[in-house]
């Protein structure tokens, strides 16, 4: 009798102490989740109003209620808005690509771009620029369709009745590599004008960022958010390896395939949209894990920190004492430092 209620007293603590772990993680989560919007808000309002004309807070609730002149509402909505709200909702985009592949093949330090998606994308653009002569909606179409493409190559060539993580991996950065140098060839027999176009392109820019480039971009966003949010509960099943998941009622395959498409859809219509944004994809993930802790799949949170990137990235981009520089070159310039700061901090805390 005094064994049960042992057991029962023990049993109870357990079940208390879960449930506090719980909603500390859960007041964390949130925490994180509010301060991120209020930092991706106050940065797209920076975004909107400074330039070579700042404008103040005033003036933007005046384009609102259209209490302003012809020159501010120009300037806001047709040059600044589009420009911030692509970069806004590419960024959340390429975040939740990043942290959805980090899940699927099992490593916070694994990128999107490793499975050769963005190589993809990235030489049909410039087959596009160079040899095409294309721009504009028919250019990003091609290079979608160049990052689809690659990714059903990939995983044609990795599919062994289950997606390995290994050989996804290592068949990956051999199309990339295959892509890459098909890309720079192309490059090397175009002429000056084409080259320059192209590597603009290549290099990640919201400078020609267009209302028409929205609709396309948050339709995708949104619907993939969606997919990812609804398979989240599986990816995070799949966290303790196929056999475990399995044994738990999880489709592998079928999950690990919705995952590669879903992902591989935001990446190549975000990248279609602004070009390679360097870091982005790779960074959010560990950012958002390292903010939330360990126990939580940061899916929202990777995506607010690719937007907070984004943005922050294009206002120094826009501010240079110089001249203003493409989004990611700065992206690239900070990625980095900042994945050393966050390979030695999960190092510390042992969760790498």
């Amino acid at each position: 009798m005094d064994a049960c209620l042992l057991y029962d007293s023990a049993k109870s603590d357990t079940m208390t102490k879960l449930q506090r772990i719980r909603r500390a993680h859960a007041i964390r989560s949130l925490t994180v989740t509010v301060l991120l919007v209020i930092l991706l808000v106050a940065l797209a309002l920076a975004d909107l109003a400074l330039g070579h004309r700042a404008y103040s807070m005033s003036d933007l609730l005046g384009v609102v209620w259209g209490q302003s002149d012809e020159g501010t509402r120009f300037v806001i909505l047709q040059l600044r808005m589009p420009r911030t709200l692509i970069g806004c909702v590419a960024g959340i985009a390429f975040g939740m690509a990043g942290i959805g592949f980090q899940h699927l093949l099992r490593n916070m330090m694994a990128s999107p771009d490793i499975i050769g998606i963005t190589a993809g994308a990235n030489t049909a653009a410039i087959f596009g620029i160079v040899v095409l002569g294309l721009s504009g909606m028919p250019l990003a179409c091609l290079a979608v369709m160049g990052g689809l493409l690659t990714a059903l190559l990939v995983m044609a060539l990795a599919w062994r009745g289950s997606f390995d993580p290994t050989r996804l991996i290592l068949i990956g950065i051999g199309v990339a590599a295959g892509f890459n140098a098909l890309g720079s060839w192309l490059m090397i027999r175009s002429d000056q004008w084409n080259i320059q176009a192209a590597t603009r392109w290549l290099t990640g820019s919201l400078a020609d960022a267009q209302w028409t480039d929205l609709p396309i971009l948050a339709t995708t966003t949104l619907l993939g958010a969606t997919l990812l949010l609804a398979l989240d509960r599986n990816v995070s099943t799949l966290q303790l390896g196929p056999e475990m998941a399995a044994g738990l009622g999880v489709r592998v395959s079928r999950v690990q395939f919705q995952v590669i498409i879903v992902g591989v859809l935001l990446l190549a219509v975000a990248t279609a949209t602004t070009g390679p944004i360097s870091f982005v994809s790779f960074l959010s993930g560990p950012i958002a894990t390292v903010l939330v802790g360990q126990g939580s799949s940061a899916l929202i949170q990777s995506g607010l920190v690719g937007g907070c990137l984004v943005l922050g990235s294009d206002i120094v981009a826009q501010h240079l004492p110089s001249a203003q520089v493409p989004v990611g070159i700065i992206t690239s310039i900070v990625g980095g430092p900042v994945l050393i700061a966050i390979m030695v901090l999960m190092t510390r805390r042992q969760e790498l």
